[in-house]
């Protein structure tokens, strides 16, 4: 096994407080939804809002309750859907952002711990295994999950769908990965060279961090992706 850096005390306790907070956040958004009984009217957001909420900690929960209880099934069945033209541009670009997230969030973390359990190397690196891995996860969960989102809202077929799915979501997922991958490579190889053990709680604070990066290089390209009517406007 190569060699790893192991973090200092106060990193891995901030680690551990960051990994909390996000747990926190996600479990109150997962208790709102199925034990308060506000599901989604598009059941696929059940699982964005909370896997979000795993790198965005607070800033999810706020967005949640802001935004997301506005399309709960009480408050739809009581208000009706928000017309999604009047919405701000913003609000749309992070839902359609946050489709590909959520997709490549639970894919990167499967990944990483399937090359850590293998000790599969690429190129004589762990790293870039990471890279080969969390890629291919994350592009098949992020198509699944914007599979979920356009086939009701279009009414298409399966066939239809899975074509329209992977063209609104790969170029998304390549944005977000790229992000994700420049801030492993930054904190793996220049801030903690030789790396951080991913059995450590700073390694995942350091993902989390990373992620959001991902969020913010995913936002152009999503922008256009719903401005050419390739991902729908929520």
């Amino acid at each position: 096994m190569a060699e790893q850096m192991e973090p200092a005390g106060w990193l891995e306790a901030l680690g551990w407080f960051s990994l909390s907070v996000a747990f926190a956040c996600a479990l109150v958004i997962l208790a709102d939804v199925f034990l308060l009984g506000r599901r989604q009217h598009m059941w696929i957001m059940n699982l964005v809002y909370p896997v979000t909420a795993l790198y965005w900690g607070p800033v999810a929960l706020w967005f949640y309750y802001a935004h997301g209880r506005r399309t709960s099934e009480p408050a739809v069945a009581e208000h009706g859907m928000p017309d999604s033209d009047k919405l701000p541009d913003w609000n749309d670009q992070s839902k359609a952002i946050s489709h590909c997230g959520a997709g490549c969030t639970l894919g990167d973390i499967a990944a990483e711990w399937l090359v850590l359990a293998t000790s599969l190397t690429l190129a004589g690196k762990a790293l870039y295994a990471d890279f080969a891995l969390d890629f291919a996860f994350a592009w098949v969960l992020g198509v699944v999950f914007q599979y979920f989102t356009i086939v009701p809202m279009r009414g298409i077929g399966r066939l239809r769908g899975i074509w329209a799915a992977v063209k609104a979501d790969t170029l998304s997922i390549v944005a977000f990965q790229i992000g994700l991958f420049f801030g492993m490579w930054l904190y793996q190889e220049i801030i903690f060279s030789p790396g951080l053990p991913k059995t450590t709680a700073a390694y995942w604070m350091m993902m989390q961090l990373s992620m959001v990066l991902g969020f913010f290089t995913a936002w152009p390209v999503n922008a256009w992706l719903v401005r050419a009517g390739w991902k729908e406007r929520m």
